[in-house]
């Protein structure tokens, strides 16, 4: 996507059925000015999402389609490949691969996230082919044959949290996504992402930022609270993966981060990313106030500048509440104006 004056924003839903709801949903966010379509890509908790892409490219006219986010491990990297490469010659460049680990989809399945090595030789794999690039894979050279012509430059956006996987998007990506609103956390990680991309030779300037988080418009900010805890829960899976690794070093895991884990017991993945989630019960008010953005409109434009004040180019809404319409509406006649050069 490249640096621009003006923030964009996605629209991110789980491809929960029916699968025409979603595409109908990412139609309405078009046409309030979001430019990014995203779902959750977990292939047994939910729908297939490259076949729900096709629908969606195929129904709006500018719309950007990816997974928030993809993996390594549940799809053979030439299999992914070719997905993108298909829908580009369909549609034209409006493709985009937010890429991870592997967590919920490898996890759910009894997998364990793949390494961040494999997670980078993957990427260059992946957008090699796509871009009609002969690459090497398994000790064998591939390109597509059918792809004439010059291929597409796919964005690969990397999201992390732990130093090792924030050192790895400044080397390796085209973007950084960071799962939650926290403007602390942000600049911290923002800070280590671009460090590690200067010490490779890299232009800071060059890495998309992207921030995705639930969003709610409104005024009842308890019960948007009670909807959205289960994001700090979400967030907690992760975080209690970092503290197991680097323990309560706080130059390592800032505590912001790190304390309200504490209480945290488990984790069921069937609740995975659902409001009313039994397993967010630890979460405090505040942990929510600070990683989502609620309350009305004058509370989101404000959250969304300080965001924008520290480099991030592109908001992506978890709408994962019972007023999906509601907030894509408000975002659009309100909020994206606010964000326009």
């Amino acid at each position: 996507m490249g640096r621009s004056n003006e923030l964009t924003f996605g629209a991110v839903l789980q491809a929960n059925p029916p699968a025409r709801k979603l595409v109908e949903r990412m139609q309405f966010a078009e046409r309030h000015g979001f430019t990014h379509g995203w779902t959750f890509d977990s292939h047994v908790l939910w729908q297939e999402p490259y076949v729900i892409f096709s629908e969606i490219l195929s129904s709006t006219e500018r719309m950007i389609v990816g997974p928030m986010v993809t993996n390594p491990g549940t799809r053979d990297w030439t299999v992914q490949a070719s997905m993108y490469a298909t829908l580009n010659e369909l549609y034209g460049p409006r493709t985009i691969c937010g890429m991870g680990r592997g967590d919920s989809a490898l996890r759910y399945i009894g997998k364990k996230p793949t390494t961040l090595a494999t997670m980078v030789e993957s990427m260059r794999v992946i957008k090699s082919l796509v871009a009609g690039r002969e690459t090497s894979y398994n000790d064998k050279e591939l390109r597509f044959p059918w792809l004439h012509g010059a291929g597409w430059d796919l964005p690969m956006w990397v999201a992390g949290y732990g130093p090792k996987a924030l050192a790895t998007v400044g080397r390796h990506a085209d973007g950084f996504v960071l799962q939650l609103a926290d403007p602390q956390i942000l600049e911290w990680t923002v800070g280590a992402v671009r460090e590690a991309a200067v010490e490779a030779g890299r232009d800071p300037n060059d890495i998309d930022v992207c921030v995705v988080a639930p969003a709610f418009v409104g005024d009842d900010i308890a019960d948007q609270r009670e909807q959205l805890r289960w994001f700090g829960g979400m967030v907690g899976n992760h975080v209690a993966d970092l503290v197991k690794r680097y323990g309560q070093d706080e130059s390592m895991v800032p505590k912001v981060l790190s304390e309200y884990i504490a209480a945290r017991e488990g984790y069921d993945y069937a609740h995975h990313g659902k409001a009313g989630n039994p397993h967010a019960d630890f979460v405090p008010d505040e942990i929510v106030d600070r990683f989502c953005v609620l309350g009305p409109v004058e509370a989101h434009v404000e959250k969304l500048h300080e965001l924008r004040e520290l480099g991030v180019d592109h908001f992506g809404l978890y709408l994962m509440h019972d007023d999906i319409e509601g907030t894509i509406e408000a975002y659009g006649d309100r909020i994206i104006p606010a964000f326009r050069s």
